[in-house]
């Protein structure tokens, strides 16, 4: 019942924008930390982006100065804003989230379902 829903995938030119969105729905105590992955071609799944209930963010090395990772806490929603887009950003992205449900139990990794960002002119 709980699960993470994505949003925002899609085609871009290089240094085009993008943006991605993904909140976690169901009976949810605590986002512990949520953000993205993704999954080049041929490539290993990577962080992107997270954030924490702290409000701590961590980056990519290569995306840092372009992307920016946002949450709203009332919502359960993270924004992943994409600037400068390059073709080597073009991948699967993947949303992942640690939750607590609600009632309290063990925290719960959550991963969306992906979607796809192809940057090419």
């Amino acid at each position: 019942q709980v699960q993470l829903e994505e949003s925002g995938g899609g085609l871009a030119q290089p240094g085009g924008s993008l943006t991605l969105s993904c909140e976690a729905s169901g009976n949810i105590f605590n986002v512990i930390a949520i953000g993205w992955y993704r999954q080049p071609p041929g490539k290993e799944r990577e962080l992107v982006a997270r954030v924490t209930s702290g409000g701590s963010t961590d980056y990519a090395d290569s995306v840092k100065g372009r992307f920016t990772i946002s949450r709203d806490y009332n919502k359960n929603r993270v924004y992943l804003q994409m600037n400068s887009l390059r073709p080597e950003d073009t991948a699967v992205y993947y949303c992942n989230s640690m939750v607590v449900p609600n009632p309290p139990s063990k925290t719960l990794e959550l991963w969306g379902q992906g979607t796809l960002i192809t940057v090419s002119s």
